[in-house]
């Protein structure tokens, strides 16, 4: 793509989406139908490869729309409960979104989960928003899609992603429980630590950090290494394109989502072709629910979303190349942020012990930083076997981390 000024790189690629949106949306409609035996061309081998290929080709683009969660059901302690979605709070870039469960038992921890703002939309973190709902009312950040927000609704930098964070908690009121996955947890920790200086009211009983990048200085990753491979102007230069003037954010600096998905790909192309072929096989056999459990990772993987430029450069230079927090450099609105002065916001921390993207010990750093918390106050738990995804995904999240985190959050909520 460098071969392109990087004010093209999203047209060329928008162009390209556009010549391909058809062959693929008539392999979407034409795959039901070969799927199923029709009276004049029976149910046989041929017929399930096309069916196959029409998959693949239906599912080889980007969407840039945001899935639907499609919680509408929810196993408690009280049996299944019907679960509706609702936007309680919203501004240009966000929504807070709730789970309400229908008679839910009055006083269950609120929990704001906290969802990463890193390419894809919040409903990557749909397993963990239904384990969660089994015990807490959960809320969620929806960011949204930047190439859909005009201009004049202004810039979103690290300070913005805060401010976010620490106005939804004042909106939930006292009593509210942060969970942050991945890329948020620094800001997470940051809007902790500002709250706590300002002596707030609606300070968060507690918050758990989950894979995050709290000090990346420490068993860097092959992630760490890509972001100190180059100085932030190569990524200025040659990842910040421009959304196109057909969509409402036209003329916004963005790291657009094609871009990102690439990147994530890149990095175990040979995994994802391998899944690609096994779908095909699957489908071409007959096996139709081991090639659906494959398609349905693609659909919520390949949705993606453009990143503000401005958040995107900052994240990069201030988390990843320059250690602003754990060195003690990190500013909100031109002050210095400061954890040791959280005195109130109990801390869970939690790492995968095969993660390849936050490896073990940099988001255990957040204990060091928060220096005037009771240990008390402080857990960590460590997940045997698991990478990064299955720290807040999967079995192992559901059985062994989850309980202690419900126990950790229910500990510190009267």
């Amino acid at each position: 793509m460098t071969a392109f000024s990087p004010a093209l790189h999203y047209q060329a690629y928008q162009a390209l989406a556009d010549l391909t949106t058809p062959m693929r949306t008539v392999a979407r409609h034409l795959a039901p139908w070969l799927h199923h035996s029709l009276f004049w061309f029976p149910e046989s081998k041929g017929l399930r490869k096309a069916a196959a290929a029409c998959e693949v080709l239906a599912l080889a683009g980007l969407t840039h729309a945001r899935p639907p969660f499609g919680i509408d059901k929810v196993e408690t302690e009280n049996g299944i409960v019907a679960v509706s979605e609702e936007a309680v709070y919203a501004t240009p870039f966000c929504t807070l979104q709730r789970f309400r469960k229908e008679n839910a038992p009055e006083g269950e921890p609120k929990v704001l989960l906290v969802a990463p703002a890193s390419g894809h939309f919040a409903t990557l973190l749909r397993g963990t928003v239904e384990t969660l709902l089994r015990d807490h009312d959960v809320y969620v950040t929806d960011w949204h899609n930047v190439r859909d927000i005009p201009l004049s609704a202004g810039p979103f930098d690290l300070d913005a992603f805060i401010g976010h964070i620490i106005a939804f908690v004042d909106w939930l009121g006292p009593h509210t429980h942060l969970v942050a996955v991945c890329q948020p947890t620094v800001p997470t920790l940051a809007a902790v630590a500002v709250m706590a200086e300002e002596n707030h009211p609606h300070q968060p009983r507690s918050m758990t950090l989950m894979a995050g990048p709290i000090d990346c200085r420490i068993n860097p990753t092959e992630v760490n290494r890509l972001a100190t491979d180059k100085p932030i102007e190569w990524f200025e230069k040659n990842l910040i394109g421009t959304v196109p003037l057909r969509y409402k954010g036209a003329l916004r600096k963005v790291y657009p989502g094609f871009l990102q998905i690439s990147a994530f790909m890149s990095m175990n192309l040979d995994r994802h072709k391998e899944s690609f072929r096994k779908m095909y096989a699957h489908y071409a056999a007959g096996e139709t629910a081991s090639a659906v459990g494959i398609k349905e990772f693609y659909d919520e993987y390949l949705a993606m979303m453009d990143l503000p430029a401005e958040f995107y450069l900052q994240t990069v230079r201030k988390v990843f190349q320059e250690y602003h927090l754990p060195k003690g450099k990190l500013e909100y609105k031109g002050r210095l942020v400061r954890p040791e002065l959280i005195r109130r916001t109990a801390l869970f921390t939690v790492e995968g012990e095969r993660d390849d993207i936050c490896s073990i010990g940099q988001t255990l750093a957040a204990h060091d930083l928060c220096s005037k918390l009771a240990p008390y106050r402080k857990q960590h738990h460590l997940q045997a076997t698991v990478g990064h995804y299955g720290v807040f995904n999967g079995k192992r999240w559901q059985r062994q981390i989850y309980p202690r985190l419900r126990d950790f959050i229910h500990a510190f909520d009267e």
